[in-house]
Parts: structure tokens; sequence; C-alpha cells
């Protein structure tokens, strides 16, 4: 089992926590439809997973990292989209 190197873990974690958030701000685009906000955080969201994937699949191991980051990812970016139930969604056009 080969050993892990710190600096491409912390860069799988940093690249999947992206991933998931930018993902997040991506469904809210789809949901809002915009249709350019939506597209460029889908471009957005390729580059930074495949980094990941790149990564980890040298060593099994750094898909811990990129779980952990994931789930950070997506915690934080919700938290920061939260919004009143029954408000709109986050993109949407003021009422």
């Amino acid at each position: 089992m080969a050993a892990i190197d710190p600096l491409t873990a912390g860069g799988v974690l940093l690249a999947t926590a992206l991933t998931d958030a930018v993902y997040v701000m991506f469904t809210s685009a789809v949901v809002a439809r915009k249709r350019v906000p939506a597209a460029t955080w889908s471009s957005i969201w390729y580059v930074l997973s495949s980094y990941a994937v790149i990564s980890y699949t040298e060593n099994w191991m750094y898909v811990a990292f990129a779980a952990l980051g994931s789930w950070l990812g997506a915690y934080f970016t919700i938290t920061f989209l939260h919004r009143p139930p029954g408000g709109p969604p986050v993109g949407a056009a003021p009422e």
C-alpha cells in the first residue's frame, strides 16, 4: 500500500468540497431555470471532479478524503444558500 501524500489528500478533499458546492449551485440554477449559470456551473463541476478522480485513482485511500470533501462541500453550501421555507430558490427572479 502506498503512503498518503498530504498535499494530494488535501487537494482531493478541497476538489471534492468545491465539486459538491458547485453541484449545489448547478442544481439551484437548474431549479431557477437559469440556462447560462447552469451550463457554467456544470462545466466547472466536471473540471473539479476530474481532478479528484484522477488523484484518488492512484491510491484508493484517497476516496476517504474525497468523501469527506464531498460532505463538507454540500453541507456548507446548503448552509450558505439556506432560505426560509417557502422562499424562492437562489437565483430565482425576485417577486
